[in-house]
């Protein structure tokens, strides 16, 4: 018990000396550092792409297969969804009032140059939303298709709890037996996280180097920045304190995961780390969080429906679009959605903005200037992205707690 109570400040010492170390290291300037950085980044990054898909797979099955009925799946995704609805809806409208109330579009003229990105390279979103249903098993996986490869695990749960009790016995333990060794493979990989993140804070530091402009994109860049901040700081804190929880408390006891998802600038990269700080620190059952933060990582992303309605807005009315009120309050609507389909990877929201522009037939010239940018404002978003899924999940079991469900039960 004792060991268990000293091992969040423990991480986070050792965290806070990789930070410091990687700062130091990338101040250097030294090139033999940085490809050591670019080498460690590239193997942890694939480490934990390696394993990411298979615990969204096998958690989903082993929770759900191990309910009595689909009724209790019913229980716990209603909530979970319920407040994933309400964070990233609140987000989207934080950042409409940011978006009248800072008005970075007046300051936009000067970014008109040669288009940067071609129209006919983005992404459809009507297509990423046709992959849902993938044509094979294997599909999924091989393309890293996150809504995918949960809809396969959803398919397979209800078929496996419609079985009769003996199969249903059989598949609940072949399927738990297997995620419990992929979460083997996973601490062996926490223990390489320090080295990782020395290396993440490497490369950073070597990109803010190249002396990027900031003045052109300043209200642009504080619109989406505040809004995020905001929605990390304030309006997710009230959520908890409203439910009778310690936001602080629970920041900390959760900062490894949320610090992954800072440098590798993927909420799916952090879901391991995500769920092993939830039980082990954070006191929340163990089925909740394995059923509720596989869940979020795919359609909880707060920070992309702020920058995606900022963005969107932001370079088409540059580009002499204009919108009525209600037109720009639809909008609203339209980044939530679009932040619930998108995929927790590097750059997601961005190639969702760049479709929805590419879509409208709005030129991508501003958004090719913003990419330079946007490997800050992806790191923030990811690691808010996460604390939305952490606190979205301790909602949920202090919600299930107060009923006496059998969720609540660590």
């Amino acid at each position: 018990m004792c060991a268990q109570e000293k091992d969040p400040f423990y991480s986070t010492l050792i965290f806070g000396s990789a930070i410091a170390l990687g700062i130091i290291s990338g101040l250097l300037q030294l090139e033999w550092i940085e490809k050591t950085a670019e080498i460690i980044s590239e193997l942890f990054i694939s480490l934990l792409k390696l394993i990411s898909l298979p615990i969204i797979f096998l958690s989903i099955i082993s929770t759900s297969t191990g309910m009595e009925n689909l009724q209790q799946i019913k229980q716990l995704g209603k909530k979970v969804l319920k407040y994933t609805l309400l964070t990233t809806l609140l987000a989207a409208t934080l950042s409409f009032f940011l978006f009248l109330f800072i008005w970075p579009v007046g300051h936009s003229q000067e970014f008109f140059s040669s288009s940067i990105l071609e129209k006919s390279s983005q992404p459809s979103y009507l297509t990423f939303f046709l992959q849902i249903i993938p044509s094979n098993v294997v599909q999924p996986f091989n393309e890293n298709n996150v809504i995918g490869v949960l809809f396969l695990a959803l398919l397979l749960s209800f078929a496996i709890i419609s079985l009769q009790p003996e199969p249903k016995r059989i598949l609940h333990s072949f399927f738990s037996s297997f995620y419990l060794a992929v979460m083997k493979i996973t601490q062996w990989i926490v223990k390489a996280m320090p080295l990782a993140i020395w290396a993440f804070l490497v490369l950073f530091i070597r990109d803010l180097q190249k002396g990027l402009p900031f003045k052109s994109l300043a209200l642009y860049l504080t619109c989406v920045v505040s809004a995020n901040l905001i929605q990390a700081l304030v309006v997710l804190p009230v959520l908890l304190k409203i439910k009778g929880l310690k936001p602080f408390e629970l920041f900390i006891k959760v900062f490894p995961a949320l610090s992954v998802a800072f440098f590798a600038k993927s909420s799916t990269a952090a879901l391991p780390m995500s769920m092993r700080y939830a039980e082990k620190n954070a006191g929340i059952s163990k089925q909740v969080a394995s059923f509720s933060l596989p869940l979020c990582t795919t359609v909880n992303m707060n920070g992309c429906a702020a920058f995606i309605f900022i963005t969107v807005l932001f370079v088409s009315m540059a580009e002499g679009m204009v919108y009525t009120p209600l037109e720009m309050s639809f909008w609203i609507i339209l980044s939530t959605i679009a932040a619930i389909g998108n995929a927790g990877v590097p750059m997601g929201c961005y190639f969702l903005a760049s479709a929805f522009l590419a879509n409208m037939g709005v030129p991508l010239t501003i958004l090719g200037i913003i990419l330079p940018f946007y490997a800050f404002i992806d790191m923030l978003e990811s690691s808010i992205n996460v604390w939305s899924d952490l606190s979205v999940t301790a909602l949920v079991h202090q919600e299930l707690k107060k009923e006496n469900s059998i969720f609540a039960a660590t």
